[in-house]
């Protein structure tokens, strides 16, 4: 009876522990009139580091960074590839020849869905357990420029009960194989709690994209936040 009792300790620690890697993982956020779904790692690469004013479907975008902390430094390291003494240099360099500006920068969570909730096309990050009233969250899509398959259905995964009371969240990540006709023919765990990627495969699995010429393979980023 007593190890009975200690099993279901130990997997809820191994699941928190599980959660606490993916501590670093951030959520995108877009203001609504960003008709997109999700954004590729080059896309949204190109964004902050402004070579590109808008998304693949027309969208203007206009990026928008925090200050500093946990979340600034792993969107950093995750998608620019810069620290922020480097990314600052960057947009001086954009500044002083003309060909950019200096992005508009928040200090907290709280501050960047506020000003993304109310400005057109703008485009931020926040850390995975913030509040995001007001805001979209793109999918942030791992795929190369032959690759890139436009979204067209997405189905939300249903967030399992009893992780959600227990505040247990965390960021999945998936491979996505996509047939010709733009149905998802196959879905494998790349990181994240198996107990939440078993809700996403089950919702990707329904997701429609456009048609392709072959079969291509994304790697998606799901989020599950228990605040929401």
């Amino acid at each position: 009876m007593k190890c009975q009792r200690i099993f279901p300790l130990i997997a809820v620690v191994v699941l928190f522990g599980s959660v606490h890697a993916l501590a670093g993982d951030v959520k995108i956020v877009a203001n609504p009139s960003i008709r997109a779904d999700s954004i590729t790692a080059a896309e949204l690469r190109s964004v902050f580091l402004e070579e590109k004013r808008s998304l693949s479907d027309g969208s203007h975008v206009e990026p928008v960074l925090a200050k500093g902390g946990e979340a600034h430094e792993a969107f950093l390291k995750q998608y620019l590839g810069k620290n922020d003494d480097g990314l600052q240099n960057y947009y001086r360099t954009l500044v002083f020849t003309g060909t950019g500006a200096m992005p508009k920068v928040l200090a907290s969570d709280v501050d960047v869905v506020h000003y993304v909730a109310k400005t057109k096309g703008a485009i931020g990050y926040v850390s995975l357990d913030a509040l995001v009233e007001g805001v979209k969250v793109l999918t942030i899509v791992q795929a190369g420029p032959s690759a890139e398959r436009k979204l067209l259905t997405r189905v939300e995964p249903e967030y399992p009960e009893t992780l959600q009371r227990l505040q247990i969240g965390g960021m999945v990540r998936l491979r996505v194989s996509i047939s010709p006709k733009g149905s998802v023919d196959g879905v494998s765990l790349l990181g994240g709690s198996p107990i939440l990627a078993e809700a996403a495969i089950k919702a990707v699995k329904q997701w429609v994209y456009a048609p392709g010429p072959s079969r291509t393979t994304a790697e998606v980023s799901i989020p599950f936040d228990p605040k929401r």
